[in-house]
């Protein structure tokens, strides 16, 4: 059996092109919906029970677990309900505002199949096609190799969830979606323990959702900050656990802000930063002024080509976004 997993939260615009894409799906094999109805206000519980007749005529059944209180619990623990309601050997996850193209089921099961241990993530159509097209573009061109070099990146997991499939089995190891509720980026934070536990990354290429974008989703009530933490602990954890010294190419304020967020004994193993801006290399060093520390600490500035490496490259890419990412020596060796 491979279950569809649906967290619902007042998604009545949304939720009747949503169910209709789980019943269009041309996978031969066994498939259940699982549904857990978030403490919906509106009339996403009648959408439900008319798709639930539906789905079942053709062979699909329905299981619809629901939060009868006055308040979310948010989406999280409503995965992880689903989840836990479900019986499928593989889980289809399917955020109620999207839409599954008829193959989707069919070939991310084929990856995952071959692929025990990984996220199965697809490319995706943007809805509406405008808005944030260079994510899109990001989501949808990474290659394979980047799948796993570009989880630093401020844009979140390089598979998004709204197209993740996985097995029952590695979903438990890893060890279900945080259920701290609103602000709380639970993907991001899955997705993390995936790799540390020696998740895979793997993309089906094509698209097999439309993916939309609207002012009520989910992920809008996560503040960048927050996303900004969660990264550098991980960066610190996966990176710079084994570094002994490290120079952050960038000697301006993305590069102090990354200074700034690192533990104090990370902060000792910044040797330098780098930079191209001749003002910022004149000035010889940043003073970190806010540090208990006495002296406070003065860190080096240079010019990048008399940098050592490794390098920790900070640059901010748009007016919202920061880029975080690493290059190993040997990368930075082969510019």
């Amino acid at each position: 059996v491979k279950s569809v997993i649906v967290p619902v939260h007042n998604s009545e615009s949304w939720l009747d092109e949503c169910l209709k894409s789980v019943w269009e799906q041309d996978f031969k094999e066994t498939m259940e919906l699982s549904v857990f109805n978030d403490a919906s206000k509106d009339g996403s519980a009648e959408i439900i029970e008319k798709w639930k007749t539906k789905l079942e005529d053709v062979g699909v059944p329905v299981i619809i677990g629901s939060n009868e209180s006055s308040q979310p619990r948010g989406v999280g623990f409503a995965k992880n309900q689903a989840v836990i309601q479900s019986s499928g050997t593989y889980l289809c996850f399917l955020d109620s505002d999207d839409v599954m193209m008829p193959q989707r089921v069919r070939l991310q099961h084929e990856a995952a199949i071959q692929r025990p241990n990984s996220i199965i993530g697809c490319q995706v159509r943007r809805e509406p096609l405008e808005s944030t097209e260079r994510y899109t573009r990001w989501i949808n061109n990474l290659t394979e190799e980047q799948l796993l070099t570009q989880v630093f990146t401020s844009h979140g997991p390089t598979v998004i969830m709204p197209t993740w499939f996985c097995s029952r089995e590695w979903f438990f190891h890893v060890g279900k979606f945080d259920e701290g509720g609103k602000g709380v980026p639970e993907d991001l934070l899955f997705f993390y323990k995936h790799i540390q536990k020696g998740g895979e990354v793997f993309r089906v290429n094509h698209c097999l959702l439309l993916y939309r974008y609207h002012p009520q989703a989910a992920t809008h009530s996560v503040l960048e900050g927050t996303i900004w933490n969660h990264r550098v602990r991980f960066l610190e954890d996966r990176v710079l656990s084994s570094w002994t010294s490290f120079t952050i190419w960038n000697a301006g304020k993305q590069g102090k802000k990354l200074y700034r967020s690192l533990s104090p004994a990370n902060q000792k193993k910044v040797t330098a930063f780098c930079d191209v801006d001749e003002k910022k290399i004149t000035r010889g060093f940043y003073t970190y002024e806010e540090s208990e520390v006495r002296p406070k600490p003065k860190i080096p500035v240079c010019h990048f080509r008399d940098a050592t490496p490794p390098f920790i490259i900070c640059v901010k890419l748009v007016s919202t976004t920061f880029g975080l990412s690493f290059m190993s020596k040997i990368s930075i060796c082969s510019i």
